[in-house]
């Protein structure tokens, strides 16, 4: 092996201590090196001196940057990139295996199952380039390493970043950018324009070998085998090993054809074409056809009644008849106008324990509201309740229901049957969703990790805890094991992209946790596998020791095409009898939209520009030309909830308030130059800059916990809304800036009184009450709030706000409608007549909305992704996955 250039040694030695060459390749030679800053071992792969002679340093550097960005469990990362002293260099990962190359030279062929994993898994990050807009374009078995039997696909981009980077140059390097066994016709025939098929068309033939134990195309030179790549048709690969199945022969058939158009068009169908037995291509797919609808008519049959708009029959047939061989099926299921699922905003489907109903979050008059759909039914029925509802879980007898709402947070419970809920937790919950144990425990989400409790909030005791030193900073999604063995759930830490959060299990009798796998939810299966959705939307199975809570054997991929929502929110649910049911679309992050209502319910968006993460307050500028909004958000290095200023003429959202500690309830001073708002569990209440700029300054600690602001248009006092004796019950509490200390109480009584609002002249108070049995909206004078009130709203009211004009009060009535009341506050205040403007069902959310100066529209948030819209996803059946699961991993 030759010696490592000094010159080389000495370019790098402030990084990189190289210790010894590795190998060589086509464009680049590899060298083993200690990473000095980070303390860690890399391949650094230095491109040869003949290609970089003729390559452009500093545009190889800005072209190479665009691959940094894929983060895939099945691409190897990208470190860094740069030149040193003429050398232009990349480094990767070491990984301390082989690459497929070395091992098809030790075996020659590999077993069906094993090559058609491996084919399966790059094909997974392929397509995970290929939707970043990059095409690998020099997949060969050179390029694929194997750490433990998993693929890891190298020089991720590169071919394309030396390409672009060489411009039409490259034949002054005398090389070619990919191995003539594995090039596509396109690029044999050197067309610019090179596709996802074409690296479709180079894995096909890595999988050809894998399995014949020699490339489609062979010949004694490279021209050879070009002239053949691009004139002769490859032979049936059962031709040179008849133990491959008919779907993976029909699958490397249709992969390798000469015309692109005639491929697949993505490595995601690649990959399902090779795992659907019942694939076929050309003749051998009519013929196979023609057999199938002789021997097995139940499963035509069964395709046709997947078209009809329900579907249920084909939920019937599969239930009465489990076919244990048939191929997978999955269909779609419709649901009436007025029924639709809605966008996530959590997890939104529960199986029944019986499995003959399911749960799902849909659109009701106030907003989210859970709906039950019976299998025997072709109608979902509306449960009363759970107004708000988002991850929804079933009781171990089927009895009741648990989910939690967002804005607030709480953990509530309602009978199957519908009516009223009740509150388990309302002040350490969090949105991260709950699991239901076999005794009737509730895991739930409280923040800084997974917490057991009754179904009465009794006995709360956590279970899992964040680990501050990991930058752990949320966890969600959790799934109660069988026999109180375990509980998993998904963790993710401040900063990082949806493909590295984590599956982990807890054992419940030691404490003890295991790092599962890479992904987003995680479900058992009676049968004894684990299925987990990546960040891509993946599902993913692999068989799951439940004594011993590790995963065995090797992992499959099902199928792609899942909804992912924010915070890596993903619907899988699974039923005793083995069916499952899931949501598919697309990734997405925004949770809801910030809106324009005008007074007749016409919606417009604010900004083209989306606000990632979830919304739970916005409040306008005194001007309106800016917004406070209070959001958490999964890719924030601190993952906590901050203030941040978005202007309402467009253009990104500034962060306001960057202490490490949850900041929460912003309103504005009367200048608009600062923001009042809440901090450190919401005992201190702090006065910034709008631009983020200086110090924050305290104003007042406040014992009790304050969970509303409100500022009087003086800007001389500010209210706040603390809870009292406990969840059920809060008051109304006041001080000065700058000359109180401590708060004064103005409204205390057994009720809950919230949401507070200053009159434009600052004389008038209006609120919300309990007093009733149910919130209706109050008005009474200020200071003297005890010496009178007036009733607003009369069919429920919560949330007022002041026309900022004058004379007219606005309110949310229990129908979700908001209302505007025509007031005179002189020389006493009264009602004079209180209209209907439209319903806030539309948007998802009637919990969160802000009056424009001039009064004329409403700054609201969207959350109705879905109602319809095709961002929310549609519901799809799998039944008998279990069979799936038995049969691609015994």
């Amino acid at each position: 092996m030759s010696q490592t250039p000094e010159r080389l040694r000495a370019a790098l030695a402030d990084r990189y201590r190289i210790e010894r060459e590795l190998g060589q390749g086509g464009m680049a030679t590899v060298y083993l090196a200690e990473d000095l800053k980070h303390k860690r071992m890399v391949a650094v792969k230095v491109l040869k001196p003949e290609l970089a002679a003729v390559l452009g340093a500093e545009r190889f550097v800005v072209e190479i940057r665009t691959t940094a960005a894929l983060q895939h469990p099945h691409i190897l990362p990208l470190f860094d990139s740069g030149e040193a002293d003429g050398f232009l260099y990349y480094v990767m990962p070491f990984v301390d295996g082989e690459t497929l190359r070395a091992k098809l030279d030790r075996e020659t062929q590999l077993g069906v199952d094993e090559a058609v994993r491996l084919a399966s898994d790059v094909a997974d990050a392929l397509h995970h380039a290929h939707t970043h807009g990059v095409i690998h374009r020099d997949i060969k078995p050179e390029n694929i390493l194997l750490a433990n039997g998993r693929p890891m696909v190298a020089d991720f981009g590169i071919a394309l970043a030396v390409s672009a980077a060489a411009g039409g140059r490259m034949t002054e390097t005398g090389l070619s950018l990919g191995t003539p066994h594995y090039m596509s016709p396109e690029q044999a025939t050197a067309e610019k324009e090179i596709s996802a098929r074409s690296d479709v068309y180079s894995l096909a033939s890595v999988l050809y070998e894998m399995l014949a134990g020699q490339p489609p195309h062979l010949g004694g030179s490279a021209q050879q085998i070009i002239m053949k790549i691009i004139t002769e048709q490859a032979q049936d690969v059962t031709a040179l090993r008849k133990s491959v199945p008919p779907n993976v022969a029909a699958t490397l058939a249709r992969a390798l054809e000469k015309l692109p158009a005639d491929r697949f068009e993505s490595a995601h169908e690649f990959a399902r074409a090779l795992g659907d037995p019942g694939f076929r291509y050309g003749m051998q797919g009519a013929a196979a056809t023609a057999s199938a609808s002789r021997r097995d008519p139940w499963r035509i049959g069964l395709a046709a009644v997947a078209l009809l708009a329900t579907g249920w029959a084909l939920w019937a047939t599969s239930r009465g008849a489990r076919v244990s061989d048939g191929a997978l099926s999955r269909f779609a299921l419709a649901t009436p106008v007025g029924q639709e699922l809605i966008g996530p905003g959590g997890t939104r489907v529960s199986f029944a324990p019986d499995g003959r109903s399911f749960v799902y979050t849909g659109a009701g008059p106030r907003g989210p509201q859970l709906w039950l759909r019976r299998m025997s039914e072709l109608d979902a029925t509306p449960i009363a309740g759970t107004e708000g509802a988002s991850s929804p879980a079933f009781s171990p007898d089927g009895s009741e229901i648990g989910f939690i709402t967002l804005t607030p947070f709480a953990l509530k419970v309602v009978s199957v049957d519908g009516g009223r809920s009740r509150t388990v937790l309302s002040d350490r919950a969090s949105g991260g969703g709950l699991a239901w144990a076999s005794n009737g425990d509730i895991f739930a989400d409280v923040g800084n990790g997974f917490a057991r409790l009754r179904s009465d909030g009794s006995g709360l005791t956590m279970v899992m805890t964040l680990d501050s030193t990991s930058a752990e900073s949320g966890v969600a999604w959790p799934e109660a094991l069988p026999d109180d063995r375990g509980l998993l759930m998904r963790v993710r830490r401040g900063g990082e992209p949806l493909a590295n959060y984590s599956i982990i299990a807890i054992d419940l009798k030691t404490g003890a946790r295991k790092e599962l796998v890479r992904g987003l939810v995680a479900r058992y299966s009676p049968t004894g596998h684990l299925l987990w959705i990546t960040g891509e939307g993946i599902l993913r199975a692999q068989r799951f020791d439940l004594a011993r809570l590790e995963l065995v054997g090797e992992p499959v991929t099902l199928w792609s095409g899942f909804l992912v929502g924010g915070f890596g929110a993903a619907d899988l649910v699974l039923s005793r009898e083995g069916d499952a049911i899931h949501t598919a679309g697309a990734v997405r992050t925004t949770i809801s939209n910030v809106v324009w209502v005008s007074r007749e319910g016409a919606i417009a968006r604010m900004d083209t520009v989306t606000v990632d993460g979830l919304i739970s307050a916005a409040v306008l500028s005194p001007s309106g030309n800016a917004a406070a909004l209070v959001i958490v958000r999964a890719a924030t290095g601190s993952d906590l909830t901050r203030v941040w200023v978005k202007r309402t003429d467009g253009g990104p959202t500034q962060l306001v308030t960057s202490e490490m500690a949850n900041s929460r309830n912003g309103i504005w001073d009367p200048t608009g130059r600062d923001i009042i708002y809440t901090s450190l569990g919401g005992q201190v209440i702090r006065r910034r800059r709008a631009d983020g700029s200086g110090d924050p300054v305290d104003l007042l600690r406040e014992p009790r916990g304050v969970v509303g602001l409100a500022m009087a248009p003086d800007g001389k006092t500010v209210l706040l809304t603390t809870p009292a004796d406990g969840p059920a019950r809060s008051d109304l509490r006041a001080f000065r800036p700058g000359i109180d200390s401590v708060s004064t109480p103005v409204l205390v009584s057994p009720a809950v009184e919230t949401d507070p609002a200053f009159s434009p002249d600052g004389r008038w108070l209006a609120y919300s009450s309990t007093e009733s049995g149910r919130y209706e909206v109050y008005v009474s004078p200020y200071p003297n709030v005890q010496s009178r009130k007036v009733q607003v709203s009369a069919q429920g009211g919560e949330r007022p706000r002041w026309n900022p004009r004058g004379g007219e009060l606005f309110f949310v009535d229990a129908a979700g409608d908001l209302m505007a009341a025509r007031v005179s506050t002189t020389p006493a205040f009264s009602v004079t007549r209180v209209d209907r403007l439209f319903s806030t069902s539309r948007l998802g959310s009637s919990s969160v909305y802000d009056v424009s100066p001039d009064g004329g529209r409403f700054l609201m948030l969207d959350g109705s992704a879905g109602n319809g819209d095709a961002s929310a996803g549609h519901i799809v059946v799998v039944p008998n996955l279990a069979a799936e699961l038995r049969r691609k991993l015994p």
